[in-house]
């Protein structure tokens, strides 16, 4: 690693902390890959941690990170970065010039956040279609994906795997949706399109009430199981674009698209009860399938 060894530190310490499943991963990355997953992590979360955290003036930090970011990147690493950005922005710095990652997925990604900061011109809190939730999740997900390409590696072009990798960020992301409905509605917003929703009789109100009463309604459990299919049909979509990575990654983005997926399997089984429990995947389900899929890539 050529950059600042304590700051891939903090960036691994970050997403050891707040990326279960991602950081269970990253484990079976190739060694020199593991830095820079947890510096690309480490940078989403911090950005993530300003919008979702009633940050006094979100957008405006959100500049300042962007205008950072590009310092760095031009040579002109500043002094007077904040303590708790420096060694995220050093690595991730250093994880972009590395890897050739192009910087043009940091701004789309930066955009999105700015879409859910009131005030900036970019705010949404509603998504009337699911083409304007893609186009949310274009920054805030498959951006992600994109950025993580280079470091991955491919077999062949790499522009040929980018629909798949973006594919995929945005299944992580709309799994993330469904099952954080009431975490989001407690920060104003929805991120499930109304028109879906409308078919079933699914609205703000009614989800709403859903939240405070921890009851989930047969007709939002309609609308949970269509869009649960939606996501399905993402990560299919999405499959066989792991093919097209290096072969020593293959067993970590398959447990992660594995065990995401099993998310959704997980609200299946207990009913759609979103409001009322979290679905999670037990840590020992997560380590089998880590290992069988370290296993199968070791063996003959």
């Amino acid at each position: 690693m050529t950059g600042d060894p304590a700051a891939y530190r903090h960036c691994r310490a970050v997403a050891a902390a707040h990326g279960r499943t991602y950081y269970l991963a990253t484990r079976l990355l190739a060694p020199e890959q593991r830095p820079a997953v947890h510096a690309l992590y480490a940078f989403a979360r911090t950005v993530d941690d300003i919008v979702d955290g009633g940050a006094k003036d979100a957008a405006g930090q959100l500049d300042r990170i962007e205008g950072l970011l590009r310092d760095r990147l031009a040579g002109h690493a500043s002094d007077a970065e904040p303590p708790a950005w420096a060694p995220v922005l050093a690595a991730v710095g250093d994880t972009i010039e590395r890897f050739g990652i192009a910087p043009e997925h940091f701004r789309t990604f930066l955009d999105s956040m700015r879409m859910d900061v009131p005030g900036t011109a970019l705010f949404r809190d509603r998504y009337t279609t699911m083409d304007e939730l893609r186009e949310y999740m274009r920054g805030s997900a498959a951006a992600i994906g994109l950025q993580l390409l280079p470091v991955l590696g491919t077999v062949g072009p790499r522009e040929a795997a980018e629909p798949a990798a973006a594919a995929l960020g945005e299944a992580f992301q709309l799994t993330n949706f469904l099952r954080d409905v009431g975490e989001d509605l407690d920060r104003g917003r929805i991120y499930l399109p109304a028109e879906d929703l409308a078919v079933f009789g699914v609205d703000h109100d009614l989800l709403a009430h859903c939240h405070r009463t921890g009851r989930t309604d047969p007709r939002v459990r309609r609308a949970l199981a269509h869009l649960i299919a939606v996501n399905r049909s993402i990560y299919r979509r999405a499959e066989p674009g792991i093919a097209l990575l290096q072969p020593r990654v293959r067993p970590a983005i398959r447990t992660a698209a594995v065990l995401y997926g099993e998310i959704l399997d997980r609200v299946e089984r207990m009913d759609y009860a979103i409001f009322a429990r979290r679905a999670v995947v037990p840590v020992g389900r997560r380590l089998r399938v880590a290992a069988g899929e370290f296993t199968a890539a070791v063996l003959p």
